[in-house]
């Protein structure tokens, strides 16, 4: 893996000495500046992932380096390093672009954990624009979005299923996976990719109709069938036709289906005379089958014949790393659809996003992002801003931590914040039963930040 690359611009010996040394610890690559001017230089001659910034330098106003530094590097995430009167200056640097800012003096650990979640952002950025070159370019399995390690393995599974395009396949997956998606870059991935991709729902066709939808008709087949229909199995001839929730098919309809995958050949309604075809079915349900066919509503003998390569699409629960990267690939989907200044999602808006269960998985990620998309100006998400109804148990969980009154004339800000640490932190050792490793991942910390944090607060 390539080590991510860092710049420190600060004119104190002992926090470039201090922050290298802190850097160098975690495997990442460090170079150093004393003046504005020279970390200016040293990021118009070398790529870096990160840079902190001090917001006063002896030779520029930290104000103005960053400025410059959005002129050469737009992209380039910057850390602001400020004392505590100089907070204000370094809130106005974050609505110029910096990323987040730190007090001195600070703990190696807060340094770790920031780093650790500007970096995280920046990889995420980068894969989001990478998809969305993907899109632009019609790559046949860009529409796919992921880079978890299940998705990886159905990209995968994709790939080498689209080769055999004599053979059925069977996707499974809950409603809202994308088994659509699945369906088409299956095909656009085979030697069948310049015919037609046809694609219908079994469900919302009444079955009389879906079978003419299907087959096609002779004029005079049936009432108000004033002429020839040419049905989807002859529109997809050489080319592929999707079946999109195949397990509400009537029995009646298997049996037909049955026989087109055993002959090869279909006939349509009002007809005699069989018609040879050549077309690749992909079947895809979010039903289980095997139910289905002890409950005697599918085939036995149709499943398997669909079974033939059979490919799951896996929740979005499952897909974790995954979750954040779709919500900020659709909220830059629906902000440009809608003209919206939003950025991004602060950290507490993707700890609700990553808790959540997703029961309609994608489809409901993302329609979840377009509305929240749609009743916010804001150019910062907050949890409190994303729309849906499965939020309400996070924010009031909350509420009960910390909506008190607190008074600044008996207690410092620090106390208070400490207070407040306290009890969020206690929660969440009392909810994972003590378990380190289970705390730690439900407040979304390294385990390192989570034990000083414990000695700090006095947690036992």
């Amino acid at each position: 893996m390539i080590s991510k690359k860092i710049l420190v611009i600060d004119d104190e010996e002992f926090i470039r000495i201090n922050l290298k040394d802190i850097f160098t610890s975690e495997k990442y690559k460090v170079d150093v500046a004393s003046l504005g001017k020279r970390g200016l230089n040293a990021i118009k001659t070398n790529q870096y992932d990160l840079a902190f910034l001090d917001i006063n330098l002896p030779d520029m106003n930290g104000i103005e380096v960053l400025k410059e530094i959005k002129k050469i590097e737009p992209d380039l995430l910057v850390i602001i390093i400020t004392g505590f009167a100089s907070v204000e200056s370094a809130v106005n640097a974050i609505k110029l672009g910096a990323y987040d800012y730190i007090k001195k003096p600070f703990k190696a650990d807060a340094i770790k954990l920031i780093t650790k979640l500007a970096l995280e952002t920046q990889s995420l950025k980068k894969k989001v624009i990478e998809l969305e070159t993907q899109q632009k370019e019609h790559s046949d399995i860009s529409s796919i979005v992921g880079f978890s390690p299940e998705i990886d393995t159905l990209k995968n599974h994709i790939s080498e299923i689209a080769k055999y395009d004599s053979e059925t396949v069977l996707i499974t997956g809950e409603s809202g996976t994308g088994k659509e998606l699945v369906a088409s870059a299956i095909h656009n991935l085979s030697p069948r990719k310049e015919k037609s991709f046809v694609e219908i729902n079994c469900a919302t066709i009444p079955e009389n109709l879906l079978e003419s939808e299907l087959f096609g008709h002779e004029k005079g087949a049936f009432t108000n069938a004033y002429s020839k229909k040419i049905g989807l199995l002859e529109i997809a001839e050489g080319g592929t036709l999707f079946l999109d929730e195949i397990g509400e098919m009537s029995l009646s309809l298997q049996a037909k289906l049955l026989r087109v995958l055993e002959n090869k050949k279909i006939r349509r309604l009002g007809s005699n005379k069989d018609l040879e075809i050549d077309v690749r079915i992909i079947a895809a349900t979010n039903k289980n089958l095997k139910n289905a066919i002890s409950e005697s509503t599918f085939r036995n003998d149709l499943y398997y014949r669909l079974n033939v390569l059979r490919i799951e699409v896996p929740p979005l629960r499952a897909r974790g790393s995954d979750i954040i990267l779709l919500a900020e690939y659709f909220l830059n989907i629906f902000k440009k659809k809608f003209s919206k200044p939003v950025e991004k999602f602060d950290e507490q808006a993707k700890t609700v996003l990553r808790n959540y269960n997703w029961p309609g998985n994608v489809r409901e990620l993302r329609n979840v992002i377009e509305r929240t998309c749609i009743l916010h100006n804001e150019k910062i998400i907050k949890s409190e801003h994303i729309a849906g109804d499965f939020i309400g148990s996070t924010r009031q969980l909350g509420l009960k931590i910390c909506d008190e009154d607190f008074d600044l004339t008996q207690a410092s800000y620090e106390e208070i914040l400490n207070n407040i640490e306290f009890k969020i932190i206690s929660k969440a050792v009392s909810i994972s039963d003590g378990n380190i490793s289970q705390t730690a991942k439900l407040l979304q910390i390294p385990r390192e930040t989570l034990r000083y944090k414990l000695t700090k607060l006095n947690i036992s």
